[in-house]
């Protein structure tokens, strides 16, 4: 077997072995919190209508949301054939729509909005990164590299709060919260389009604002000491222009350890949302997942979670395939 094709084979046995190990905690972390789904429905039912829940109703709600006293290696079974089945259970606090259909209504606004928030962020903070490290000491290098840091410093959540202020409600530009005006039909007409941009511009101009200074600042750094490595000067001694030896030598090399950490941000595309969606009320699984939290729907928290580990171990499953394609050094010493 070649040493390249040897490398991936023991890399997704890990991945594997790791995703097993994500799963079962997956499980027994909400069998670890306080009460249960069923106690739950049970208490609301008992508010709504005053009276005590029957024997049979609650026997017929444990069925559905799981008994707590069943054997824990049989509901392991269960839980883990469920999974194979693509079942995420059924929802406590939205009875009973499926964990699924919640999940796939919100996973295209989170895609849309960090998705595409992530990848500007990566392509601007890296092409300014590159321009900046090259002709480190500069004019153009003095004045973005402070500026960034000092950007990069601010903490999200006060930068979101504050354009979410100044742009939505004291200016009127944005709208305050939601993904979409609830007066247009839901579908692919251009009006439906134009509202969603709308709604998401302010959002995704704070992902991208607070996010690409992270990759300039790791982009120049490398590409500082990309510049100075022997192939970099043979090939300005061959004289080659400079845009060539930057984009061609210095910066290929550079961007690599940007490469990986930008297949890791993608992996964090579906949890990361969960500050930026609250701040904004946008409805994707950020937001699914908040509201899950303050009602205690364990099957959607359950199911958000494995949607979440699983991206993750699929996105360092993919930066390190590539990795070793583009470097080497990886495979021969993995």
């Amino acid at each position: 077997m070649p040493r390249r094709w040897g490398f991936l084979v023991r890399r997704l046995g890990f991945y594997l072995a790791a995703a097993w190990s994500a799963i079962t905690l997956n499980f027994f972390l909400p069998r670890l919190m306080p009460g249960d789904p069923s106690a739950g429905i049970v208490d609301k039912l008992q508010r709504v209508s005053g009276q005590q829940v029957s024997p049979s109703a609650l026997e017929s709600i444990q069925r559905v949301f799981g008994e707590p006293d069943a054997n824990l290696g049989r509901q392991y079974l269960d839980y883990l054939g469920q999974l194979a089945h693509f079942d995420l259970g059924i929802s406590v606090s939205n009875y009973p729509v499926p964990v699924s259909d919640l999940v796939w209504q919100g996973l295209p606004w989170t895609l849309l909005l960090v998705g595409s928030t992530t990848v500007i962020a990566f392509v601007l903070g890296t092409g300014i990164g590159a321009v900046a490290g090259w002709k480190a000491g500069g004019r153009f290098d003095t004045v973005v590299s402070p500026l960034t840091t000092f950007i990069s410093a601010i903490p999200y959540f006060w930068m979101a709060l504050l354009g979410l202020w100044l742009f939505a409600f004291l200016l009127g530009w944005f709208p305050l919260a939601g993904g979409y005006d609830a007066d247009i039909p839901i579908g692919f007409s251009p009006s439906f389009l134009l509202s969603v941009l709308h709604y998401g511009a302010l959002p995704a101009a704070t992902i991208v604002f607070s996010a690409f200074g992270g990759w300039l600042l790791g982009m120049r750094n490398m590409t500082v000491t990309t510049v100075r490595e022997d192939y970099v000067l043979l090939a300005q001694a061959k004289g080659l222009s400079s845009r060539r030896v930057m984009l061609r030598y210095a910066a290929r090399n550079a961007v690599l350890p940007n490469f990986t950490g930008f297949a890791l941000a993608l992996g964090h595309v579906v949890g990361g949302a969960l500050l930026t969606e609250v701040v904004f009320n946008y409805p994707g699984i950020g937001y699914l997942l908040y509201t899950s939290l303050q009602q205690r729907d364990y099957p959607v928290m359950q199911g958000v979670f494995f949607l979440i580990m699983l991206t993750v171990l699929l996105a360092n499953l993919l930066a390190d395939s590539v990795y070793a394609l583009l470097d080497p050094r990886i495979r021969e010493g993995g």
